[in-house]
């Protein structure tokens, strides 16, 4: 209605409009450089002076969170203090996080037991309050005790001492290993990619010096009579049946089929979990650490926006996945 046009909403015209105006500015400015380095030096400016605005208010919300108290009141801390021989296990749910802390080794071993799934930050990186924000984000901060945010790659010589502090410090950190544990079935291993997603947008020096572990719980508890044995795949499963089977062909076995962490007692789960002595970990690595590598675009096609190119993903390599709903 009104005579004065703010902003074109028609998207039929728009590509129409986009065309012609990018045609006419562009001839516009090479008949005209002085101008056209006017315009540009100017939205160089406007963008940095964005970025700047950005990493302030960045800066101010990882402050708040380092300076929000002490350890969070749901960590069950270890007792040693010396990160070398400290580990924690960052554990999905209470019920798990119970089992644990009473078969842990309270000297070297603490639990962090979290409330379901954290939040997709990769869908956040641009609204980093909402990151911070987060409770069970807050909770994993804190314990960790080493700060927050990968630092930014700085050229040689230059330093920006006002927020290094509040940048992740490997240094810093309270706990040689951080151990992820999770349920093995589906929730458990999306709830492992939400915690290794943060752990590589905001942490990723942890990653890089070898200090994230993946626990490997069994799948099953296999059992003849008194005597059982645990199974971390189903060809283990079906070697100790046959085991059995050769000691005694008409032997009754039993086959338990661990679902959740919880469903363990906890000497079960300081036996084939927790113990150094007999448990398995992976160690979390990659083939690159930058921002722009395959590792990086790896999160960004499984935990970003783009459902057609996570799909196709998952369509490509569906026959290499095993499982367990």
């Amino acid at each position: 209605s009104s005579q004065t046009k703010d902003k074109l909403v028609s998207n039929e015209v728009a590509g129409i409009v986009e065309s012609v105006v990018n045609e006419k500015l562009g001839e516009y400015f090479e008949e005209n450089p002085s101008v056209a380095k006017i315009v540009i030096d100017k939205a160089v400016l406007a963008s940095k002076a964005r970025e700047a605005a950005r990493k302030a208010r960045d800066l101010t919300r990882r402050k708040g969170v380092l300076e929000g108290g002490g350890l969070p009141g749901k960590l069950a801390d270890c007792q040693s203090r010396n990160p070398e021989e400290c580990e924690i296990y960052v554990v999905e749910g209470d019920s798990a996080g119970g089992s644990a802390k009473t078969g842990r080794d309270r000297r070297t071993q603490a639990i962090l037991p979290l409330r379901g799934k954290i939040l997709n930050v990769e869908r956040q990186l641009r609204n980093q309050a909402k990151v911070y924000q987060n409770n069970e984000i807050q909770t994993m901060i804190k314990a960790f005790g080493a700060g927050v945010g990968n630092p930014p790659e700085l050229a040689e010589g230059e330093e920006n001492l006002a927020e290094a502090e509040t940048y992740f410090n490997i240094e810093k950190l309270r706990y040689g290993k951080i151990i992820i544990m999770t349920d093995a079935d589906v929730d458990g291993a999306h709830i492992r990619t939400l915690i290794l997603t943060f752990l590589w947008r905001f942490m990723r020096p942890a990653i890089e010096a070898g200090n994230v572990f993946i626990a490997q719980p069994p799948l099953y508890m296999v059992s003849r009579g008194r005597a059982s044995k645990y199974a971390y795949s189903d060809a283990e499963r079906d070697e100790i049946i046959a085991e059995y089977r050769q000691e005694k062909a008409d032997a009754k076995i039993g086959i338990q089929r661990y679902k959740g962490l919880g469903e363990m007692n906890p000497d079960q789960l300081w036996t084939t979990t927790m113990d150094p002595e007999n448990r398995t970990l992976l160690k979390v690595t990659a083939n690159d650490f930058s921002d722009d590598g395959e590792t990086s675009a790896l999160f960004v096609t499984l935990m970003g926006d783009d459902v057609p190119e996570r799909r196709a993903f998952i369509e490509l390599h569906a026959a290499d996945a095993d499982v367990d709903v």
